[in-house]
């Protein structure tokens, strides 16, 4: 069953899968499995009952990805130039398809343990902040990645991104008012995301935990 409710609003979720994992040696993050799944089969786990539907963003052959479901959706602006434009490729779509939707909670397709309560907190708090963004934090480190975003500030994003060249989110966030929620990070983080070799031998360690919580 969705926990989105009328406290809720409705808010289209998009999964940013268009790293390039040069650090892994290339491929799809997300496709790596631990704790005998996907990477990418935990997020939607931990986001379908969140959303009002999930996409995927993601540039290449969209077949590779058939086995999830779900539509791709790849960036329109040109030189990969970073999840602000899958973030741009989703609101886009938005507007397009879910007409009546004026939100969208982005996240990480490499982060298999996401709050169960991600959307909601994000939503409180920018409702109580008067905030027009809200992004997720763990710690002392704020995701930026892991946010809420209004669809209608899209031609925003848009001319930020191909006119002004602008790539870093942190930049384009500090024009608006942003609420942040901050987790916890015991017994684990939820933000934790798979960026090595040596980060999917303690993905492994840290899912049993999850499995087992």
């Amino acid at each position: 069953m969705k926990v989105v409710t009328t406290e809720t609003p409705l808010t289209q979720g998009v999964l940013l899968a268009g790293g390039l994992a040069r650090r892994m040696g290339g491929g799809d993050k997300p496709m790596r499995t631990i704790g005998g799944r996907t990477i990418l089969e935990r997020v939607i786990a931990r986001l379908s009952p969140q959303c009002s539907g999930l996409i995927l963003n993601a540039n290449g052959d969209p077949a590779r990805f058939a086995a999830f479901g779900l539509q791709v959706v790849a960036d329109d602006v040109p030189g990969f130039p970073g999840p602000l434009a899958g973030i741009l490729a989703a609101l886009d779509w938005t507007a397009a398809n879910r007409p009546g939707i004026e939100w969208v909670l982005s996240a990480a397709g490499d982060c298999p343990f996401l709050p169960r309560d991600l959307v909601a907190r994000l939503h409180e708090a920018r409702e109580r902040e008067s905030a027009q963004l809200a992004v997720a934090a763990s710690g002392d480190q704020t995701h930026p990645v892991i946010g809420l975003w209004r669809v209608a500030l899209r031609d925003e994003l848009r001319h930020a991104l191909v006119v002004e060249d602008l790539r870093k989110i942190d930049r384009w966030t500090a024009r608006y008012p942003l609420a942040t929620v901050t987790w916890p990070v015991e017994p684990l983080d939820p933000f934790f995301n798979a960026n090595t070799v040596e980060d999917i031998a303690e993905a492994e360690r840290l899912a049993a935990l999850d499995d087992a919580a």
